[in-house]
């Protein structure tokens, strides 16, 4: 039995500020007994000013958020998914990037979020995420102390085809960090989150953005720990703050055994049109 903690945050406009925000979430999770924190997507920033943004979005070696979080993550000797930052690249495009960093501060795997939200919603919600971020070209699973953790972020959610690879490569747990839009998670976040889960029968982890943003957004809530049955083992609902959770690794050996299905995959011939 381990346990993890998991932050539900709503993110601003001041890196400094939201930098803060995880190192108590840090702390706090190592007094709490947690193996592993896990942390929204864009956990950094959040701001569609894109000139005032600007500044903020920097590379890797540079950002003061991750600096932040490597070295609270080494003083409080606790692992840590960093949902997501803003990264530039080289090219001067941006990428959607999760970090899993180790108890010494070390990253130990970086995961670019492989698809992007261009959507237009009945809400009258406009997202074109394409416009500044490049898709990331490679799934990724990386060993942790509460299993083998295969990392997706927020719309990639709705793409199992990923999840599936995941669990192939040995996945346990699941991590989808999100700022999912009021609308969208309404209408599917406890749905997608319970079926990913159930499909492959592994715990999966969702850290999620909640609130009214300072750039005019509103995201959904509802942190959520799935089981690999579909039980709910936390629903944090819509405030901010930090919750616990206990992952049974046992379990997962138990579901596999009681319904097969990873074990029943079949590579999936071409469509015949009839």
């Amino acid at each position: 039995m381990t346990a993890v903690a998991v932050l539900q945050m709503t993110a601003g406009i001041d890196p400094a500020a939201n930098a803060a925000t995880l190192e108590q979430a840090i702390a706090r999770a190592a007094a709490g007994g947690a193996a592993m924190l896990f942390t929204p997507e864009m956990s950094g920033l959040i701001d569609r000013d894109r000139s005032r943004a600007a500044p903020h979005l920097v590379g890797e070696d540079k950002d003061p958020v991750l600096a932040r979080v490597r070295a609270a993550a080494a003083e409080h000797r606790l692992w840590v998914n960093l949902g997501s930052l803003a990264v530039r690249e080289a090219d001067g495009r941006l990428a959607n990037r999760g970090y899993v960093i180790d108890d010494t501060g070390a990253i130990r795997a970086r995961y670019d979020k492989m698809h992007l939200f261009d959507v237009d919603l009945p809400s009258g919600e406009s997202w074109r995420e394409s416009a500044s971020y490049g898709p990331g070209e490679r799934a990724v699973v990386v060993d942790t102390p509460v299993g083998r953790l295969g990392l997706a972020i927020c719309y990639d959610l709705r793409f199992p085809a990923l999840f599936a690879a995941l669990t192939e490569a040995g996945a346990t747990i699941l991590s989808v960090p999100a700022a999912f839009t009021r609308p969208t998670g309404a209408a599917h976040w406890h749905i997608l989150l319970r079926a990913r889960a159930i499909e492959a029968g592994v715990h999966l982890v969702a850290a999620a953005q909640t609130g009214e943003h300072q750039d005019g957004r509103t995201t959904y809530g509802h942190s959520l720990v799935v089981g690999p049955w579909g039980d709910v083992l936390l629903d944090m609902d819509d405030p901010a703050g930090l919750g616990f959770a206990t992952i049974d690794a046992g379990q997962v050996d138990a579901v596999r055994e009681r319904l097969p299905a990873i074990r029943h995959r079949r590579p999936i011939p071409p469509v015949e049109r009839a």
